[in-house]
């Protein structure tokens, strides 16, 4: 196993032909800031565009896959009313990751380990296959601190789950659990949290095995059938986001979450 190139948020390794980059802020259940997106994005576009690999595993280190955007470190865009510029940061960062996922042409694991929150959940549902530990979950979350759909859930999860599940998931908010998870199709496979990076590994090896050319047609045959509307989405989910950060339900939302209190919505 070889170290590459060096990240401050992340944990990038390379067994065979499968790299795998694992989100490194365990003391903060690898929540993401911009520069947390900014090196994702980075990093999957470096091993995309590396001949060498054949597959990738995105996982995180400690007990969580990721709990979502920082909210006390956000360290982007800023509105003129001093708030953060959701808007522009699903622009400039988190929605070209999304996208640089699906237009990988290797396969993509997402190796699910504890909690996938908000833009953590967007992240793993945007790879080819999940993984997930008996330990994990997905959570949508954004309504309760007052926020709408992002980072291409309004795509993903319908598309995985169906319209039912995903109103569920995305309206009344709590956690979907591993076994749930794959009962709804949301995640491929379910194993011991002991056992999840190395069955990921495994399968991340036999698909680095099979014809790289063939996999990639099929993943652009699925994209064209399945998320041909997603770069449209993420741009509908940009707009709307925006406007949220500007809502008094947001201001609230946040406070609330600060405080480690419920909200309370007017």
């Amino acid at each position: 196993m070889s170290q590459t190139r060096h990240y401050e948020h992340l944990r990038i390794s390379r067994q065979g032909a499968v790299e795998t980059i694992a989100i490194n802020r365990p003391q903060a259940m690898n929540a993401t800031t911009t520069l947390t997106g900014r090196e994702l994005l980075d990093a999957v576009q470096r091993a995309s565009g590396d001949v060498e690999v054949r597959a990738i595993v995105l996982t995180g280190v400690g007990r969580a896959f990721s709990a979502g955007a920082d909210l006390r470190d956000l360290n982007g865009p800023v509105l003129p009313s001093g708030r953060p510029d959701l808007g522009a940061i699903l622009r400039e960062i988190f929605n070209p990751l999304v996208l640089a996922i699906r237009a990988a042409p290797v396969p993509v694991i997402a190796a699910v380990n504890g909690p996938a929150v908000g833009v953590g959940c967007s992240i793993a549902l945007a790879c080819d296959l999940v993984v997930v530990g008996a330990s994990a979950s997905f959570v949508v979350g954004f309504s309760s601190v007052g926020l709408s759909l992002d980072g291409g859930l309004s795509v993903l999860l319908p598309a995985r789950a169906g319209f039912t599940a995903a109103s569920e998931l995305a309206l009344a908010g709590g956690a979907l659990d591993a076994r749930r998870a794959v009962a709804l199709g949301v995640a491929n496979e379910l194993v011991a949290d002991d056992a999840l990076q190395a069955r990921a590994a495994e399968l991340a090896a036999a698909l680095a095995a099979s014809a790289r050319g063939a996999l990639e047609a099929t993943k652009r045959l699925l994209d064209q059938s399945l998320f041909a509307g997603l770069e449209d989405a993420l741009a509908r989910e940009a707009d709307a986001q925006g406007k949220r950060a500007e809502s008094d339900e947001f201001a609230e939302g946040v406070t609330a979450f600060f405080e480690r209190r419920p909200p309370r919505f007017v």
